[in-house]
């Protein structure tokens, strides 16, 4: 059986195969039905591998075992593997997400956020910070940190990034917006941002800039700020700075604040 590597990786990273099992399944695939000697001789697997992996595929609803002598095995039509894997993906997702729920109500969490406060007290003011990498983990601290505003929240970001975070962090708004929350953006107001600011117009208030600075303030506390344009750079290798420190978010607050007074409101660039 000839089948490139490319296929095979492709294989394994959509349906979460291990490479044994790439090999036995395409081998399979391309015989219909065979015993587990003749899909190791095609697939050039271990013969003492090919029953385990036999028995993992069937498990995972990819093969049929047919009963009788020899024991000879099915395969199950593509289609017909890629729904039961998205069920079964679904399935593992939901328990998931279940156990993590049911967690949030046992003391395993009072444990944790024991040892955190405990390890919080510990830390050097200067040990509160670190570099995200990856534009999925900036999203993802750019959250958490939003999350927790009690006080204020302020963005100041481009044309694209208003539209990303928008798309990404609506819900998060609504909820802090609910706390009383004040949340103020600064973004240039264009023709393809202007639905992202309508979007989130009756949740923040929202200014237009022609800067391309990117960061976020929380609280005059917590400042998130990202070192790269973004239109220069593919978003896996965008870089921010988390930074801690009271000091330096008030002082980026205050800066802002100047700032803030002579920028326009968006609904009347948007009436131009």
């Amino acid at each position: 059986m000839i089948v490139k590597e490319e296929f095979l990786s492709k294989l394994r990273r959509y349906f979460s195969l291990n490479l044994y099992e790439v090999k036995i399944w395409a081998a399979l695939l391309s015989r219909g039905v065979s015993t587990a000697g003749e899909l190791s001789d095609i697939a050039n697997v271990p013969r003492s591998r090919s029953y385990d992996v036999l028995e993992s595929l069937e498990k995972k609803g990819f093969v049929i075992m047919k009963i009788g002598k020899p024991i000879k095995y099915l395969a199950v039509p593509p289609s017909e593997v890629i729904e039961r894997v998205k069920k079964n993906m679904r399935e593992m997702a939901e328990d998931r997400v279940s156990r993590l729920e049911d967690l949030k109500s046992t003391d395993v969490l009072n444990e944790l956020n024991a040892l955190h406060t405990q390890g919080v007290e510990l830390v050097e003011p200067t040990d509160l910070s670190g570099s995200l990498r990856g534009r999925h983990n900036l999203y993802n601290h750019l959250e958490l940190t939003i999350r927790n505003a009690e006080e204020s929240v302020i963005l100041m970001t481009t044309a694209q990034g208003l539209i990303r975070k928008i798309e990404g962090l609506k819900p998060t708004f609504q909820k802090i917006k609910k706390r009383g929350v004040k949340i103020r953006i600064a973004a240039p107001v264009t023709k393809e941002s202007a639905a992202a600011v309508k979007d989130i117009s009756d949740v923040a208030e929202i200014r237009h800039t022609n800067s391309k600075a990117r960061f976020c303030v929380v609280d005059g506390k917590e400042i998130i700020f990202m070192v790269i344009d973004d239109s220069e750079v593919h978003p896996t290798y965008d870089i921010g700075i988390w930074v801690n420190t009271p000091f330096f978010a008030n002082a980026m607050q205050e800066l802002f604040d100047l700032a803030w007074k002579e920028l326009k409101p968006a609904e009347k660039i948007m009436k131009k």
